[in-house]
This record gives structure tokens, sequence and C-alpha cells, in this order.
């Protein structure tokens, strides 16, 4: 076990190195000088050339990456053109909006999502199914940022119950924090849990009927406990693929519902700094969100062989 946990750390490290040299590559080559976008067409050579050499975009590509690497290291990720901060502390302040966005969508999404995919399993073929299943297409179809606007209009302009938009800070207080993050986790789970009860409702129905299933009715365990015991712990395979999956997204993707609602998270600066050429923003935005992916990909691997005792036969 101890020797399977290495290799995957390892495997961790290069994929990371790897995605960190793509992602750098990548945004040297866009078009366009971020000096001239910072100093506009007006400015003169000698100034674009003092600007480039304060930058360090005179200096060849491979040299750049070093040294940006090194540097992020060491934990100093640059600083930012537009906002003239340091970008650790810029990232740092829009992740204590996105993260806990994210985590509130995530833990909707499950507490819609597998019971209604259970029971939706349970009740297969039955009205029970076929509403739910209705609820999962409506669900799927439907884009989160529209069900936002849906969400402003009835809770927000309509009932006055939650804010419309903006964030006061974790400094206002908890209550007036969540109250804010309410309406756009709500808006990012719906889709989420759609899709996640259906992979919860196929996994289980793959193993309603096993023998395992089957041995547990016939000891006396009624069908709930069955089920819940015995058929949702072999179907998680999948559902823990999902939410590793829709948790990566909810943090990098959730661009059109942070705009939709004003919060000022990574989503909302990815946006704000391709627009404005930020590029040292861009790249530790994107390199941040790719890192999220491969770590939520490593911990879902962890997770298999905690949930499933085949895969840590098959590692031996």
């Amino acid at each position: 076990m101890i020797s399977l946990l290495l290799r995957r750390t390892v495997s961790l490290f290069v994929t990371l190195l790897v995605v960190s040299a793509l992602i750098f590559l990548v945004m040297g080559l866009l078009p366009g000088d971020p000096a001239s976008i910072m100093l506009g067409t007006s400015a003169s050579p000698d100034t674009l050339a003092a600007l480039r050499s304060e930058l360090g975009l005179d200096q060849s590509l491979p040299v750049r990456y070093l040294s940006w690497l090194g540097s992020a290291l060491q934990g100093d990720l640059g600083r930012s053109y537009t906002y003239s901060v340091p970008v650790a502390g810029l990232i740092a302040d829009r992740l204590a909006v996105t993260l806990p966005l994210a985590l509130m969508a995530i833990l909707m999404s499950v507490a819609i999502a597998v019971p209604l995919g259970v029971q939706a399993a349970r009740h297969h073929n039955r009205p029970i199914d076929v509403a739910i299943s209705l609820f999962s297409y409506v669900g799927i179809a439907v884009p989160a940022f529209w069900i936002g606007l849906l969400l402003i209009l009835t809770f927000a302009t309509t009932l006055g119950w939650l804010p419309a938009s903006g964030f006061p800070g974790w400094g206002a207080g908890l209550g007036a924090a969540l109250k804010t993050l309410a309406l756009p986790a709500v808006a990012l789970a719906i889709p989420q849990a759609a899709v996640l009860t259906r992979v919860t409702r196929s996994a289980v129905l793959e193993n309603i009927n096993e023998d395992f299933v089957r041995t547990a009715r016939a000891k006396g365990l009624g069908e709930t406990t069955a089920i819940w015991r015995h058929a949702l712990p072999a179907a998680l395979v999948p559902v823990l693929t999902m939410l590793g999956l829709q948790f990566t997204f909810l943090v990098a993707g959730a661009v059109l519902v942070e705009n939709v609602f004003n919060l000022p998270g990574l989503g909302r600066l990815a946006f704000q700094s391709l627009s404005q050429r930020d590029i040292i923003v861009m790249q530790n935005v994107v390199l941040f969100f790719a890192a999220i992916v491969i770590i939520m990909n490593f911990i879902v691997d962890l997770a298999y062989l905690v949930v499933d005792p085949r895969l840590r036969a098959a590692e031996q």
C-alpha cells in the first residue's frame, strides 16, 4: 500500500510539472504585448523596453519559465500587472469565495442526488423513477446561469429573502456571507445534482440484483436497508468519479455564475485577467485550476482503494 501511494504521489508531481510547462508555453505564445497593453499605444519605445525589462519579458521563454517555477516553489507567484499586488494574495482572497461556494454546491448536490438516485433505482420504471428522470433531464438541459437568474428574480427581487449579488466578506459574519452564497450555490448544485442522480441511479441498478444484495435480503434485511447498506456502497466508484469531476468544475468552471451574482471569485478573476491581458495572473490561475483537477483525481483514486477492496488487491 505504501509503495502504491509513493507511485501515485510521484505521478502527481510529474503531471503538475508537465502541465505547468505547457501552461507557461501557451501563455507565452499568446499574441499581444502586455507592456503595450499596460502603457497604451502612445508609449515611447524606451518606456516599453524599460517595462518589458522590469517584467522579465525581454528574457527567453525557457529562462522565464525556470525563474517562474523557482519562485512558485518558494511561494512567490509574482506580482499582478493590473492590480499591482502579489498574485498569491490575490488568488487566496478569491479562493475564500470560490472554495466555500464549491463546497456548498457539492454538498447540496450530494444531498439531492444520492437519495433521488437510490429511489429511482428502487422504483425502476415506476412513476417515481419517471419523475426523478424528468428532473434529471431538465436539470442537465438548463444552464446554471439561467437558473441563477430565475433564483434572483424569485428569492431576491420578488420575495426579498436573499441578496441578489455581491459578497460582504467573511468579516461581516458567517450568516451574512452564507446568505450571499446560498443562491449561487443552489444555481450550481441543481445541474450537478441532475447529472449525479443519473449516475447514482445507473450504478445502484447494476448492483441491486447482485448475489450479495439478494443474500442480504434472504438474511432478513428490509429492502431499504439492503440497498443503502450493500447496493449503494458497491456503486460508489462511478459516483466518486463524478463527484471528483463536479468539484473541479465547480471551482474552475463557475465563471458565468460568479459574474451573474457579482461574486469576487477565482472564475471572475480568470475572466478579468484574460480581458486585461494580465499574463502573470492568468498563468497562475490556470495552473491553480489544473492543479485542483490533478489533485482531485489523485484523491478520487485513493478513495477508490478505500471503498473497493478489489482494486486494492489488483494494485498489489
